[in-house]
């Protein structure tokens, strides 16, 4: 039985890290998924040995981060590695979103890959929020205020919700237990589904650059892009090394420095960077309860973009109007990401709104409608090439 299971793993192995067939077109922009699976790994071995030593109670939990960066031996890598690995994390999915955005990879046959992304992501943003709170300085029990308060505007049970999350009636012991617990469990869970992904990727493959069928023109994953994923792990690994050394709180927030006092609110109350674009919408809407909708659409409205991209062309590497819609998209995204970080006031919440309107625009108007011009072109064109053939054949 122990040989059989050894055989099966090594089967799997092979077929999925050694042997895999892969187009010989992709750049190192296809490496963004290993350096996720890798980035999971470092967050998932150090989050178990924070979790030795850090302490869920209000009265214990900042101290605790304290004594792991004081006391424990080099327990200061492992907590700097750990925060600052999260954003290298967000860094990543938002690269590896945006080369799938621009190759056109949530296309059939890719949507169920596409769709397992968007849910991982999801859960991602999740985990990191919680994962923030965890230290209980300043801004970890203030944002976590904000943000479950939102879902007061839920009509009817929305304040039964706040209080059934809370444990109580403000963020308390009960809290910070819920969300520690959470924060431990649901990376397997992000793992599961990143396992998920993969095998959905196997699948299908990976799409390339050209967006073009390129079945008779592949390279096995070992030792070609394996060699070239470790160039990726080394440069990652060096960067790394240098924040972690030399600037560790360089992405972090001074305030969750100072611990955690219900008696003083923040000047200002931000989530970490790599939500701010999500802070930003949810803030540019007045209304309460269409601002929470707005901010989850703005994650969920991902699912929808193999269904509204009608275009026959797969990419936009040959697609000139879209490859314009998409940079103003990820213009669009760090306007947003601006915008999110400064106080709400004029003209801020004035940019925030056009910026938000363009953000669900570019997916509910401005891709459908680049698709049907460029359809309408496609057969203008093919009726053209077919007119002039015909008119070739008879003066023949």
């Amino acid at each position: 039985m122990r040989i059989l299971k050894t055989h099966v793993l090594l089967r799997f192995v092979n077929s999925y890290i050694v042997d895999s067939p892969q187009p010989a077109n992709i750049s190192y922009l296809w490496n963004f998924g290993s350096l996720l699976a890798l980035c999971l790994g470092i967050q998932i071995v150090t989050g178990a040995f924070l979790a030795m030593h850090y302490q869920p109670n209000v009265d214990l939990a900042f101290n605790s981060v304290e004594h792991i960066m004081r006391d424990v031996n080099n327990g200061w890598i492992v907590r700097y590695t750990h925060a600052n690995v999260a954003s290298f994390f967000f860094i990543f999915v938002y690269s590896h979103v945006a080369r799938g955005l621009y190759y056109g990879s949530y296309k059939s046959p890719r949507v169920l890959v596409w769709s397992i992304g968007v849910i991982i992501l999801i859960l991602m943003i999740a985990i990191a929020f919680l994962g923030y709170v965890l230290p209980y300085g300043q801004m970890s029990l203030w944002g976590a205020t904000v943000i479950t308060n939102l879902l007061s505007a839920i009509p009817v049970f929305g304040q039964d919700i706040v209080e059934l999350i809370w444990g109580g009636f403000s963020v308390s012991n009960a809290t910070l237990n819920r969300f520690f617990s959470l924060h431990y469990l649901l990376p397997f869970l992000l793992a599961a589904l990143a396992i998920a992904h993969m095998i959905a990727l196997h699948t299908e493959g990976s799409n390339n650059p050209n967006g073009v069928t390129s079945n008779g023109d592949r390279y096995a994953m070992h030792p070609y892009f394996i060699f070239k994923d470790l160039v990726t792990f080394f440069a990652f690994f060096l960067v790394l090394s240098i924040i972690v050394f030399y600037y560790p709180n360089l992405l972090g927030h001074s305030d969750n420095y100072i611990p955690a006092d219900p008696m003083v609110t923040p000047a200002s109350i931000v989530p970490e960077w790599y939500l701010l674009p999500f802070y930003a919408i949810l803030r540019s809407i007045p209304n309460k309860l269409l601002g929470v909708v707005a901010m989850f659409g703005s994650l969920v409205i991902f699912l929808i973009l193999p269904l509204v991209d009608v275009s026959r062309i797969r990419g936009n590497q040959f697609r000139p109007a879209m490859k314009l819609a998409f940079w103003f998209f990820v213009v669009d995204f760090f306007i947003l990401m601006w915008i999110g970080s400064q106080h709400p006031n004029s003209p801020y919440v004035e940019i925030g709104q056009i910026a938000t309107a363009f953000y669900f625009s570019w997916f509910l108007v401005i891709i459908p409608v680049i698709g049907i011009i460029e359809n309408s072109l496609f057969d203008l064109t093919l009726s053209e090439g077919a007119i002039l053939t015909d008119e070739a054949e008879n003066n023949k």
